[in-house]
């Protein structure tokens, strides 16, 4: 069985990239695993310091979340023309432990505009050796004008 995690990087509840993440759920097969990760507000602030082979408990749970994965989505909105912070400060925390090199890895950018976080999550996770596949990138611009009051999708993709 396959296994695949995915990530929102809004921590908003309802967020267009929550209900993104929730559609692909809906459309994977029945021999998929498909697992939302709900816990990014409890990684605590990147430290250094207690970056060793015993990190923090939410750390340890990201990363063997990570490790038993086949494979990562990533959906995340833009803020201030960058990457959320939250989801960043969970990227600093893998840096040391090997858990994305050459993992399969999905990114989509929901959000105004998206194309600063975009470029900026594609730098950091060659940074840590993800294997990004191109034909499963996707920048969604203007991602609540695409959106039903339901977060369902309405744009035909035009």
């Amino acid at each position: 069985m396959k296994n695949i995690l995915a990530i929102s990087g809004s921590l908003r509840q309802g967020s267009s990239n929550h209900a993104i993440l929730q559609y692909l759920g809906s459309q994977v097969p029945a021999d998929v695993e498909y697992t939302i990760y709900n816990d990014l507000a409890q990684i605590p602030a990147f430290d250094p310091g207690l970056d060793t082979d015993n990190p923090p408990i939410s750390v340890a749970v990201l990363r063997k979340l990570l490790t038993d994965a086949d494979g990562l989505i990533i959906c995340t909105p833009e803020y201030a023309f960058g990457v959320p912070g939250s989801l960043k400060n969970m990227l600093d925390w893998l840096v040391s432990s090997s858990t994305l090199v050459d993992k399969p890895v999905a990114l989509i950018t929901a959000s105004l505009g998206g194309e600063y976080a975009h470029a900026s999550l594609l730098l950091t996770l060659g940074a840590l050796s993800a294997n990004v596949i191109a034909d499963a990138t996707l920048l969604i611009q203007f991602i609540r004008s695409k959106m039903d009051s339901d977060r369902k999708v309405k744009d035909a993709g035009r």
